[in-house]
């Protein structure tokens, strides 16, 4: 097992095509069971990521919410109870690893056992003990981790990125696929605890330091992407407070007034019967309203204009560090679904060619729009083995709910309602009534048509669709022409013209069907149109 860190490489800019598959490659499938153990000062976690995927794969995930750092300010040592605790979870953690077989484990401790005057004592106890070593890094050294994470889940991201612990809170700026300035201070809730002075001692305080590490971060980034359960948990709680449709907290958007709102309604409510509503721990729900008094001063301070929760953090960070410059270029989106549709596709491959067929429909959408179609035909046909009945529930699922990186909310409503339309005829059912709402009726227009494109493409032939005809789309003329080859046309039975006509409905066309010339040279498309 590995327990050092590699060094951070340069990395090549973030490419949204399909590339040549990479699983194969040997220093990608080395990134099969990779294990990270993370000792917080709130809580120890022990992640295994599985696959050779750019999205992370959660093989395992267990934590523990051990409080390490609890009391740390006014004692200066490790709480008690907290470091048995955390001392028993890593030893369990470590037999785990070795039945896994992991290919590497990297454990790290950050603010509470870097600043505990014990701190050395149990890194000593925890590498005795169990035949590992646990790395205490530096808070800059955290932040870049996190920074890391925050640009798996995000290729190309720009901004500022906050992790917050129990003992600390890290910033740091990222742009252009890099990390760059980065800071760390003592802004986690178990210090702001024992801060003097009541509400307004603590405000005040809040307010010195942040302004501090605007002065080191810079002031100038407009979005802001929160890392840390307590973040989460604020967020969870937003998301209760708007009713909002879909709780899969990685990358839901917040503004400024929305926080602002939700700080305010936490405050008048029972945080018991909040931690009941929403699943929220006893040991992260106490931690918020603290956290909140940080995040009221970040939005003055700092200005940003969008924020956004990242999932991923300083354990997708040490993946990331892992990766091969040839990975990390890649869109974590569509590697993703590349990885499901070679585990679960009837006929892995066919997605590209899929997608190949439909692109005279979409050579001017957006490169957004263009990702989330060639999502949508690698994925079309990972659920085949679902039953009938609930096959486009279950494609649905799968978009909404799977752990996919590079997909904000709108994107996964949009991937699954395309995806529910490959198998089924009708728009999409009334109880998703609600997550259509993150969605313009232009969206859902092309959702729809999307998934009538693939139901047709995908049934037309199962070699692929391009070996037995062309598409032509002629959007001025409003028409969509279909050429088959001679030797294929029988191919173009009753079900395929249904759903032909049921695609060219769905984009308001009328259809033309033609059958290519046989010559010397192969098949070509005659002119004449009426031929």
């Amino acid at each position: 097992m590995n327990a050092e860190t590699p060094a951070l490489t340069t990395q090549t800019p973030i490419r949204g095509y399909f590339g040549h598959p990479l699983f194969g490659d040997d220093s990608i499938r080395a990134l099969s069971r990779v294990g990270v153990i993370d000792v917080g000062s709130n809580s120890v976690r022990m992640v295994v990521f599985d696959g050779a995927a750019r999205s992370p794969a959660y093989f395992f995930n267990e934590k523990i919410m051990c409080g390490l750092g609890r009391d740390l300010a006014q004692t200066g040592r490790l709480h008690p109870d907290g470091r048995a605790r955390a001392l028993a979870a890593i030893k369990r953690f470590a037999l785990l690893a070795q039945d896994m077989a992991l290919t590497s484990l990297t454990m790290v401790a950050t603010a509470a056992v870097r600043e505990a005057e014990d701190g050395e004592a149990f890194k000593a106890e925890v590498d005795a003990s169990t035949g590992l070593e646990m790395l205490i890094i530096e808070g800059t050294e955290e932040a870049r981790l996190s920074a890391q994470g925050v640009l798996l889940g995000w290729p190309g991201a720009r901004g500022l990125i906050c992790d917050i612990g129990g003992s600390s809170m890290e910033l740091a700026e990222i742009g252009d696929n890099t990390v760059g300035r980065r800071v760390s201070s003592t802004l986690g809730p178990f210090r702001l605890q024992q801060v003097p002075g009541g509400k307004k001692g603590l405000k005040k305080h809040v307010s010195i330091t942040l302004k501090a590490l605007r002065d080191e971060v810079g002031g100038d980034h407009n979005v802001l992407y929160l890392v840390g359960g307590s973040w989460r948990a604020l967020a969870r709680l937003d998301m209760e407070r708007q009713g909002y449709p879909l709780t899969v907290l990685h990358e839901y958007h917040l503004t400024p007034k929305s926080i602002r709102k939700t700080i305010d309604w936490i405050a008048e409510q029972d945080l018991k019967k909040l931690r009941d509503r929403t699943g929220i721990s006893p040991e992260r729900i106490m931690l918020v309203p603290l956290a909140s008094v940080v995040l009221r001063q970040m939005l003055s301070i700092f200005r940003p204009k969008d924020i956004y929760v990242s999932s991923y953090g300083i354990r997708e960070g040490i993946l990331f560090e892992q990766m091969p410059d040839k990975l990390r270029s890649r869109d974590p989106l569509i590697e993703a679904s590349r990885h499901l549709e070679q585990s679960h596709a009837r006929i892995p491959g066919f997605g590209r060619k899929l997608f190949d067929f439909l692109l005279p429909l979409y050579r001017t959408v957006p490169h957004e729009r263009m990702r989330l179609i060639r999502a949508a035909c690698l994925l079309h046909d990972v659920n085949w083995r679902a039953h009938p009945d609930y096959r486009s529930e279950s494609c649905f699922d799968t978009a909404t709910r799977a752990n996919l990186g590079g997909l904000d909310h709108r994107g996964r409503v949009y991937l699954g309602l395309a995806l529910m339309n490959r198998y089924k005829s009708a728009g999409a059912d009334s109880r998703l009534t609600p997550l259509l709402k993150l969605l313009s009726d232009e969206e859902i227009r092309h959702a729809i048509m999307l998934g009538r494109a693939m139901r047709f493409g995908a049934m037309f032939t199962m070699g692929g669709p391009n070996d037995a005809g062309e598409l032509r789309y002629f959007p001025k003329k409003k028409v969509l022409e279909l050429i088959l080859n001679p030797d294929r046309k029988d191919l173009f039975g009753e079900v395929a013209a249904q759903r032909f006509q049921a695609l060219a409905k769905t984009i308001g066309v009328s259809t033309k069907l033609r059958i290519a010339r046989q010559s010397s040279k192969g098949s070509v498309v005659d002119d004449d149109p009426d031929s």
